[in-house]
């Protein structure tokens, strides 16, 4: 049942993705200009005051990964991370292959 939900959540960012990647290409096509929607930028629009909370925890925790990791995350389009997230959960949870021969029931 556990599999099943991260699926289900797994596909949700996935559709996520999807729906960033065409609102993107939409403003593209409107503005002639090519600019992607920040993951910091969403989630500031989001909820600014989770965004800097989970900074000063994250800062306090381990400095160096702010700075490495999840700064370059926060910079990368809502569609790619939304996208790689979904993929992510959707293989890692995905349903056991049947065994061949006989079942242990």
């Amino acid at each position: 049942m556990i599999r099943g939900f991260f699926r289900l959540i797994g596909l949700l960012l996935l559709a996520g993705g999807f729906i960033f990647m065409v609102y993107d290409g939409a403003r593209w096509v409107a503005d002639q200009t090519l600019k992607f929607t920040r993951f910091g930028q969403f989630w500031n629009d989001i909820n600014q005051a989770s965004q800097t909370a989970f900074r000063t925890w994250v800062e306090a925790k381990a400095p160096w990964l702010w700075t490495s990791v999840i700064r370059l995350v926060l910079d990368q389009p809502v569609f790619a991370v939304l996208g790689i997230l979904g993929i992510l959960l959707m293989v890692l949870f995905r349903p056991r292959k049947p065994l061949i021969g006989y079942s242990r029931d």
